[in-house]
């Protein structure tokens, strides 16, 4: 078994070891964040069978995946950077979730590019959950205003993500997400990555970011 596949399983163990012992039920969707890694390092979990890998740039996400989508049709890319909206026409066309929409601008952008090719991509709103000045997302306080934009607008809107301030107990922040999805009615919700996954699926995080934790450190 190739090592990226043991640590996938090491890692839906672990959450499955945990949650058993807190009797929570959650099944959390691992994202494999495959950025700046060469295909040959993903097609182990690939040809595994495993079908969600995340990307943050555009242009090396049509690089590295434009074929194998063609040969893969399971496969589902998820884009959790920071999306530019020039960059916009050329995401929709290769990714199948976008996790971190902001703004009406964005949203507007993503409706009518998507409509062009027919196409319809899931969508998370990034909230900036610790009021951070230099981290993207929208305040906790224009969720709801966004939301209801892009419902409006016609966009599958599944759910929120966020990204808690590092070297902090993200505990709080998850609670208070959980709170928020819930609040408005969604069934996704996309938060959690290698540091802090365990506590993440314990708020029913259901697809959780993982990239060096099942590929190793990045050069």
């Amino acid at each position: 078994m190739h090592n990226t596949v043991k640590n996938l399983l090491d890692i839906k163990d672990n959450i499955k070891n945990y949650l058993n012992k807190l009797n929570i039920n959650n099944n959390p969707k691992i994202v494999a964040v495959s950025k700046t890694f060469e295909i040959n390092k993903i097609l182990p979990l690939i040809e595994y069978g495993h079908i969600d890998f995340g990307e943050n740039k555009v242009q090396e996400a049509i690089e590295k995946w434009t074929e194998i989508k063609k040969t893969n049709s399971r496969v589902k890319l998820h884009m959790i950077g920071r999306l530019q909206t020039n960059k916009v026409k050329f995401a929709v066309q290769i990714f199948d979730y976008i996790h971190s929409v902001d703004s009406e601008k964005l949203a507007k952008k993503i409706y009518d590019e998507q409509n062009k090719v027919g196409k319809k991509i899931k969508i998370f709103l990034q909230v900036n959950i610790g009021n951070e000045d230099q981290k993207s997302g929208i305040s906790k306080n224009h969720v709801i205003q966004l939301a209801n934009y892009c419902k409006e607008i016609g966009l599958d809107l599944i759910g929120l993500m966020c990204i808690p301030p590092i070297n902090v107990d993200p505990e709080s922040y998850f609670e208070e997400m959980k709170e928020l999805n819930d609040s408005l009615g969604f069934g996704e919700l996309s938060m959690g990555m290698s540091s802090d996954f365990l506590i993440a699926s314990k708020y029913l995080s259901t697809y959780i970011r993982i990239g060096s934790s099942i590929f190793g450190s990045r050069s």
